[in-house]
């Protein structure tokens, strides 16, 4: 059940993050906050979820296919008028990784410590 829970949460958030990653409309709740925690939290979120829900990935895989995404993503933004590519942004994006990659590891650390 988490797994397709985790799958399913895992697009929505990808979508949810197109969008915002590349609309042209002011959102308020985004506009006022520091947008690298933004890409922080969306791309630590997202290893999390695609963690839980496609675990036979390795590693690599999982940063790759992340990594994909968010240079797409600052691609699209160099295209759109009042938005341009940021390296920053993609370094913020990987340090999302690493801590998700982190919170995972402990979360499986806790649970494989529960289960002996």
């Amino acid at each position: 059940m988490l797994t397709k829970l985790s799958i399913y949460s895992f697009y929505i958030c990808i979508i949810a993050i197109e969008y915002l990653a590349t609309t042209t409309q002011t959102i308020e709740v985004i506009e006022h906050s520091w947008d690298k925690a933004n890409h922080f939290v969306a791309f630590m979120v997202l290893y999390i979820l695609l963690s839980f829900g496609y675990k036979y990935l390795s590693l690599i895989k999982k940063i790759l296919i992340l990594l994909t995404f968010a240079v797409q993503i600052e691609i699209v933004q160099y295209f759109i008028p009042g938005r341009d590519f940021s390296f920053l942004d993609i370094i913020a994006d990987m340090v999302g990784l690493f801590i998700g990659w982190i919170l995972f590891l402990l979360y499986t650390i806790i649970i494989y410590k529960d289960k002996k």
